[in-house]
Order: C-alpha cells, then structure tokens, then sequence
C-alpha cells in the first residue's frame, strides 16, 4: 500500500511538473504572431516571385511579355518556347550535354583531390600548414576577369581552346582552393579519438582517412560539392571566353544568344523557357540531397 500511495504520489508529481498553464492572447502576443507571419509571407513571396514569372513568361506568347500593362496571368497559353528550346536549331540539348559534363567533372575531381588535401591540412601537423591554408583561401578572392587574358593564352597554348576540357581546367582554379578551405574546417571539427582509435588497431593514416573519417564527412562533401556544382552550372565569363562552337558552350553562352525576328525584338518566352529548364537540375539535386545538405551547413558549428 505504502508503494502505491507513493508510485501514485510521484506521479501527480510528475503531472504537475509537466504541466504548462496555456498561454492567453495579449496584444503584444498577437502583434509578435503577426509580424512574424508576415515576415514569413514576404519572405515567401520575395523568394519565389522570379521564379514563379519566369514560368508565366515561358507559357505566354513573346508579343505579351513586354505588354504594358503588365498581364501578370496570362489569357492565352503557348508551349512554343519550350518546342523551340528542346529543338535542333536552339543549340540548347549540346549545351545542357555540355554543362552537366563539365559541371559533374568539376564536382569530382574537386572533391578527390580537395578531400585528401583538406584532409592533410585539417588533420596533420606540419610546419607552414596556417600559411598554406591562407594562401589556398587568397586564391579564391581574386576576380575571374583578372586572370582571363593569362589564362586565354594558357588555353591556346595547351591546344584546348573550345573543348570541355578547357572549361574544366578553368573552373577548378577557382572551385579546388574553395573545396580544400570548407573541408579542411570539416575534417578539423570531427573528434581527433576516431582517428587516434584506428591507427592503435594499426590502419594507416590513408585508410584512417578513406574508412572512418571520410564517411563521416559525407555532409559536408554533398554540401561543397552542390556548391561547386551551382558554380559550374551557371557560370558564363569562362564560358563565352573559352569557347565558339556548339560543341563544347554551355546553356548559360547558348540562351544569352538567343534571338528574335528582329533585330530589337528579344525573345523573352525562349530565354524563360530556357531558364526554368535549366533550373529544374539544381532544384532536384537540393530536394534529393536536403538532410545531407542541413547536416553539412550546421556541422562544425558545435565542435564535438
């Protein structure tokens, strides 16, 4: 009875602990409620207000893009911008090859090569490792056009001058030295026991590193890699520079050379057709990778 009375007693305890009286609506209660959901509307709507207009003016025909006033629905539906886009004379389907060769190149071989050096730099204790690191973060703040005549003339030298090769080479100068700087605060993050448990079983610091270590940077290589995928995807200086055939431009030169009937006629509907085409990629990448992506942008923000 005594044990009853006092399991009984703990939980009226617990009951009245756990309690929470509810909260009544003052004013400033509902103000805060309401600033803050408008805050989320705006928010909302300043976000996906460029996309939801690039479809609109993808579906209307050209002659009521420029209409004044603006017809924000359009009365009369049309799909062809996009029968254009995905036809032979656009040049659009080589590009969109093109980019996601060059642009999945670039992911790759950025993370190989940035995973291992940032595993080095994160990791190893080596005299001269803080001027290496400030050296490789230096390189990414240069403008791309300060480098574009000496690396034009680097391009035509190695006689890969309009090739996806010469896009590939240009774009890891910037996208590699990004790679190694966010890994290496990866790698510095993760507890040093992993590590240190592995190599008194006897792995190698390379297998310490390929078995342990760098599955559980797999957030932040989906993170950086995304990242180094956007760069490549949407770049156009290089682009437009490095190449002048069908063969090796990327969608960004193809849509900026869109043309209308006439000479000042621009083709509004084409580009927009063209433009929502080429953001779907990204968009399901995000959507697929999206845990990864939160783990990777918030790991390292507590060290463990």
């Amino acid at each position: 009875m005594t044990t009853l009375s006092a399991a009984a007693e703990e939980a009226r305890r617990d009951a009245v602990q756990s309690y929470k009286p509810k909260r009544k609506w003052t004013i400033g209660r509902i103000l805060n409620k309401t600033l803050f959901w408008a805050l989320i509307v705006f928010l909302f709507t300043y976000t996906l207000f460029p996309y939801v207009w690039a479809f609109l003016s993808s579906i209307r025909p050209n002659s009521a893009n420029g209409q004044i006033p603006v017809q924000y629905w359009p009365e009369n539906l049309t799909w062809e911008h996009y029968q254009y886009v995905f036809s032979e004379r656009s040049g659009f389907l080589p590009a969109l090859r093109n980019s996601a060769i060059v642009s999945f190149s670039v992911v790759i071989i950025s993370i190989a090569f940035g995973a291992s050096a940032a595993y080095a730099l994160g990791r190893l204790r080596f005299r001269g490792r803080s001027f290496v690191l400030y050296t490789i973060l230096s390189m990414t703040t240069f403008p791309a056009i300060a480098i574009l005549g000496t690396l034009f003339q680097v391009v035509r030298q190695a006689n890969i001058y309009d090739t996806v090769f010469a896009l590939i080479f240009s774009y890891l100068i910037f996208t590699l030295p990004f790679t190694v700087w966010t890994l290496t605060n990866f790698f510095r993050a993760m507890p040093g026991e992993l590590e240190e448990s592995a190599l008194v079983d006897g792995a190698s610091p390379f297998r310490a590193f390929w078995q342990i270590l760098l599955p559980l940077a797999l957030p932040g290589l989906v993170t950086t890699g995304l990242l180094a995928f956007i760069n490549a995807w949407n770049e156009f200086l290089f682009a437009l520079t490095f190449t002048n055939s069908d063969r090796a431009r990327t969608t960004p030169v193809v849509i900026s050379s869109f043309s209308g009937n006439t000479q000042f006629d621009v083709p509004w509907g084409a580009i927009m057709a063209a433009s929502v085409t080429v953001t779907l990629p990204l968009i399901l990448l995000v959507l697929v990778f999206q845990r990864l992506i939160i783990g990777g942008l918030t790991a390292g923000a507590v060290k463990g």
